[in-house]
């Protein structure tokens, strides 16, 4: 079976070479290099008959890093169908080389045994060049795909194949998405050789060095101050876990799941409010204060051992994607009605069909007006509903009706409670055909009342008089005049 011998070239110059490596390299005729740009290639040809094959040419060729890795590992296994070859990448084959892992996935696969010789790999000389201790927690990332969630500002981060400014821009904008603008890096180039240079910039000056090449890697010191680590999730939670441990908060050590909820449903409605007000900053808090309700539910779940804030995200995240399958799968949906009648679907096969009713899935704590919405919206699903608003209009006229022969009787009773509810659940449904949430709509008529009625408590408070030496008509006028001034 034909063989491909994967080598490092180490990470700079010759004195990092091993001698076998060398010898293989030199003896070799059939050599294939991801790139010819590294100094060991530069001397060996400089001082021997080295003769080699780069791919430096699939780079100019594709779009994305993706699509070279790909083509140069198809060609590497094609070559190696008509004899062993040697391939050999920067470093060590196994640390930043994604050609490497992905002709080792593809291993089993193929008639060709893949051998992983070494080398040097930059780490070690760049731990050195940046003088840390990696035992404290490091990262190593790829800056031809880092993303912002992967990045961990409590460790060391280094970020490797950084090798020209275009990826160094794309970087810098990762890294401001969580560090200061002015976040001291330090910029290593041929780390361990005698043309090493270590630079260091704020982060924002990333993309002005002109030094960079596909031997630069950057090194991120971790955040030293509480407050920049704030943007963590896990800051978040160590947070939670502190006022609720031995020494936290005498008030978050004694809720339970029941005392918080009356909090989960006032943190609710006021980042609703926000969202009414389209007040940006004041949705960040309210989002904020929502989010704390969830993560002391989860500390709590996982104080008494029932679960924790791992077991939540991982149940939403299972849920989200099982139930979009015209996303995360192969079914089709072409609207979002379309969306709505999958998830429907996937949540009955998810519960196995046993409801009694197909209004049980109505919660029963939910806002009254709330839930007489959901609860008619089912009913409508299967056909029990009017055929438009001013059928439905028709009823609530009829329950007006109805209300008012009960309200002219001498004594009233509990069906006078009944027609009212009657009323409103008849008017639920006028909101429902007009696509309006009856709940949504209360909450602007009750802070459209609050309004008007501090401007009549201002005008009363500016006479220097008491609401009692008002009549009604006189405060009226008050009313109509707020009125105009909103308009």
């Amino acid at each position: 079976m034909n063989k491909i011998q994967i080598v490092g070239l180490g990470a700079g110059d010759m004195d990092q070479l091993p001698l076998g490596i060398y010898k293989r390299l030199k003896q070799n005729k059939s050599v294939f290099l991801r790139t010819k740009e590294h100094p060991v290639v530069d001397e060996l040809v400089r001082e021997e008959d080295f003769q080699f094959t780069s791919y430096d040419h699939i780079y100019e060729a594709k779009d994305t890093f993706d699509e070279v890795y790909e083509s140069i590992c198809d060609d590497l296994i094609a070559k190696a169908n008509e004899g062993s070859l040697i391939y050999a990448v920067p470093g060590h084959p196994l640390v930043a080389e994604r050609t490497v892992q992905i002709l080792l996935e593809r291993a089993s696969e193929l008639q060709v045994e893949i051998e992983v010789i070494g080398g040097q790999s930059f780490l070690d000389p760049l731990f050195q060049a940046v003088k840390i201790d990696p035992i404290e927690g490091f990262q190593l990332l790829d800056g031809t795909n880092l993303k912002r969630d992967d990045i961990h500002m409590s460790q060391h981060l280094i970020i490797g194949q950084v090798y020209d400014t275009f990826i160094a821009s794309e970087v810098k904008l990762t890294l401001m998405e969580k560090y200061p603008f002015d976040h001291d890096v330090v910029i290593v180039t041929a780390a361990g050789t005698s043309k090493e240079i270590t630079k260091k910039v704020p982060l924002y000056e990333l993309d002005r060095e002109v030094t960079l090449n596909n031997l630069t890697s950057v090194y991120v010191p971790p955040v030293q101050k509480d407050e920049l680590s704030y943007k963590e999730f896990s800051k978040l939670r160590n947070i939670i876990a502190e006022l609720r441990g031995p020494n936290g908060c005498p008030w978050d050590k004694k809720q339970t799941h029941q005392s918080l909820k009356k909090y989960l449903i006032e943190e609710s409605y006021e980042l609703i409010e926000a969202i009414d007000e389209e007040d940006i900053d004041h949705m960040i808090e309210e989002l904020g204060d929502v989010l704390l309700q969830v993560m002391l539910h989860a500390q709590i779940g996982e104080d008494e051992g029932y679960f924790s804030i791992d077991e939540v995200i991982e149940g939403i995240s299972a849920k989200m994607v099982r139930r979009h399958p015209h996303v995360f799968g192969d079914v089709t949906a072409e609207t979002a009605d379309d969306v709505l009648k999958n998830w429907q679907a996937i949540k009955v096969e998810e519960k196995g069909e046993q409801k009694v009713s197909i209004l049980d899935g109505v919660g029963t704590h939910l806002p009254n007006l709330i839930r007489a919405y959901e609860l008619q919206k089912k009913a409508a699903k299967v056909g029990f509903d009017w055929e438009n608003v001013l059928q439905a209009w028709e009823k609530v006229k009829e329950e007006l009706i109805e209300f008012e022969e009960e309200l002219a009787k001498e004594t009233h009773t509990d069906d006078l409670q009944k027609e009212l509810g009657d009323i409103l659940f008849a008017l639920v449904n006028i909101a429902r055909f007009l696509q309006i949430q009856p709940e949504e709509a209360l909450f602007q008529t009750n802070q459209k009342f609050l309004r008007r009625f501090a401007f009549i408590e201002a005008k009363v408070h500016a006479s220097g008089k008491t609401f009692d030496e008002f009549t009604l008509e006189e405060l009226d006028q008050f009313w109509n005049e707020a009125k105009k001034e909103e308009q």
